[in-house]
């Protein structure tokens, strides 16, 4: 028993996309060179184009894209030493509670070849009103997200 094969016709809604997407499934084996094939690189054309319309997919956060870059290098936060610093703004950094330097990125960008339009985005580090500070029993000053409770022992200011 033979499929019926329609006609290829423009992804306009999501209903043609999905279909789409059922068709390039079935044609994903197909040898090259055959009618299955050509089928699916000309779905394949049409699904990226509708992607590109209706699903597009900006760049990620920078924060994620850091951590992306040290995950496929088998790297720790621990190695961003010499490109954020000391370990507390490094967690600062990776915890969206203070935002990239233009040094930082400038290191990012040399050491993991980060493209420096996702480095300089928002990572939606908290407002002022959202940030305070706290002082530790041992008179140390730290950022304070305000979303968050202080650790015992310390002093809202």
């Amino acid at each position: 028993m033979t499929a019926t094969i329609r006609p290829i016709q423009p992804i306009r809604t999501e209903a043609d996309y999905e279909s789409a997407l059922q068709e390039i499934n079935l044609c994903l084996d197909a040898d090259e060179g055959s009618p299955e094939f050509e089928r699916l690189e000309v779905l394949s054309i049409l699904v990226d184009d509708y992607e590109a319309k209706h699903h597009d997919i900006g760049p990620p956060d920078p924060i994620a894209a850091i951590q992306f870059a040290l995950e496929q290098r088998g790297l720790t936060r621990k190695d961003l030493g010499d490109v954020i610093g000391s370990s507390g703004r490094i967690s600062e950094v990776m915890n969206k509670q203070r935002p990239l330097t233009l040094a930082m990125i400038r290191k990012l960008i040399t050491k993991f070849n980060i493209p420096a339009e996702v480095l300089i985005r928002s990572s939606e580090v908290p407002s002022a009103k959202e940030v305070g500070t706290i002082v530790s029993p041992k008179g140390q000053s730290h950022a304070l997200n305000r979303t968050t409770r202080p650790k015992a022992g310390a002093a809202a200011v």
